[in-house]
């Protein structure tokens, strides 16, 4: 493993990921914090904020921050999620100093200018129409929503209209600095890369600024229920959810293989039962988030109206079979080297590297080597993955979520019963 840890004195972790003969970087600067730290009051702020600092940061203006990074062949982009935000830049590798330059001004130094905010929040009101006119976007936010009903993870990351109304450079300001405080941040770069460079710019650019002290978070709490909405659509866009184990689990491996073996690819039970043998959905999948108290296990699939609740038993029951009997070892062999080659393919890109580094580092506290992921991996047994399966099933607790035609409405409910059922 070539990933070095190294702390700054204020808190700022820096991963230095060295990739021999590349002659480009990538530069992941990550703050553990999003959508989850906020209030009711201040949904959507975090969100907000990343597209605030873009508005002018430093010297720099607007336009003058994409230029100088593409002015260099580089490319910026941004993203915020409920426990992470990340800032992230893919250059050549002697564009290092504008790279740690830019980022630290944008999470540092953002102008943060009265009608910029003004403006932005109009930009931000387009995305939240856009998410809503868009089905299959819509129905993860209304599925999330009943998963944690009264929470921060149940609200949406765009917040509303309403929630981002009384924000101004004052009130943005102070989140900013509880947001992105160096002790909560990681700096990871991978590629054409050396140490002796990059921790003179990490000191210079991020080891000089205080923390902002923030309190615990809550507890996450998986509620459930069903969330329907009627829409005069072709197709029904359906979520089903289950409660399951979070990020810092040692049993994560066995979780990822049961969701590839479920529905993760062309040869997953979910593809073949749904739609090569009973032709009941055009796209059908399953997917998991983690986050760093518990999880989801969830099941996406468009359908038919007229054949939806058919589907949501089809989909419990594939989730009870797999838990009950376990994989067959050519799934479980199957599922090992899907995840096995994906693991190691993103070890060849040096911005899969840089993401993976910063996000292991807040949740592990340091990287973690491909090598050992891999062999967890393979450690996993048939019964590993049947433990995590009947957990999920053992609570009885499902979200759901149904957005399209009337007659599609009885899904979550089907889907519901088969879980209660199994839950005894």
């Amino acid at each position: 493993m070539t990933a070095r840890l190294h702390t700054l004195s204020n808190g700022v972790r820096v991963v230095c990921d060295p990739m021999p003969g590349l002659r480009t970087i990538a530069v992941t600067v990550a703050v553990n914090g999003g959508a989850r730290m906020e209030n009711e009051a201040q949904s959507g702020w975090s969100h907000l904020l990343e597209h605030l600092v873009f508005k002018g940061a430093g010297d720099m203006g607007a336009r003058e921050i994409v230029e100088r990074v593409e002015a260099e062949g580089g490319s910026i982009n941004a993203a915020t999620g409920y426990e992470r935000t990340s800032f992230d830049i893919r250059a050549l590798k002697g564009s290092l100093p504008l790279a740690m330059q830019v980022l630290s001004d944008l999470v540092f130094r953002p102008t943060l200018a009265p009608e910029e905010i003004e403006r932005e929040k109009d930009v931000v009101a387009q995305e939240i129409a856009e998410a809503f006119d868009t089905p299959d976007d819509h129905v993860f936010e209304m599925a999330q929503t009943r998963a944690f009903v009264g929470q921060a993870l149940g609200r949406p990351i765009l917040g509303s209209i309403a929630s981002l109304a009384p924000v101004e450079r004052e009130t943005i300001g102070d989140w900013r600095r509880r947001l992105y405080s160096p002790d909560r941040m990681v700096v990871a770069v991978s590629g054409g890369v050396d140490e002796d460079e990059l921790l003179p710019l990490a000191e210079a650019w991020f080891g000089h600024q205080t923390a902002t002290p923030t309190e615990a978070l809550p507890p996450a709490v998986f509620v459930g229920g069903e969330a329907r909405l009627a829409r005069k659509i072709e197709q029904a866009n359906l979520v089903f959810q289950l409660p399951t184990i979070g990020a810092r689990d040692e049993r994560l491996p066995a979780l990822r293989l049961f969701t590839e073996i479920l529905g993760g690819g062309m040869a997953s039970r979910l593809f073949q039962s749904a739609r090569e043998d009973r032709g009941l959905a055009y796209a059908i999948d399953a997917y998991h988030e983690t986050y760093d108290d518990l999880g989801l296990l969830g099941v996406y699939a468009g359908a038919g109206a007229e054949r939806s609740v058919e589907l949501a038993e089809l989909c419990a029951a594939e989730i009870l079979d797999l838990a009950e009997r376990g994989p067959a070892p050519q799934e479980l062999a199957r599922a090992k080297a899907v995840l096995n080659a994906s693991l190691w393919m993103a070890d060849e890109s040096p911005a899969s590297r840089a993401g993976r580094n910063a996000g292991q580092t807040l949740v592990f506290g340091a990287p973690v080597s491909s090598e050992a992921t891999a062999a967890r991996i393979e450690a996993q047994s048939a019964e590993d993955l049947r433990a995590v399966g009947r957990e999920m099933a053992a609570t009885g607790r499902s979200a759901s979520a149904v957005l399209g035609p009337r007659g599609a409405g009885g899904a979550g409910a089907a889907f519901r019963a088969a879980m209660l059922a199994a839950g005894g």
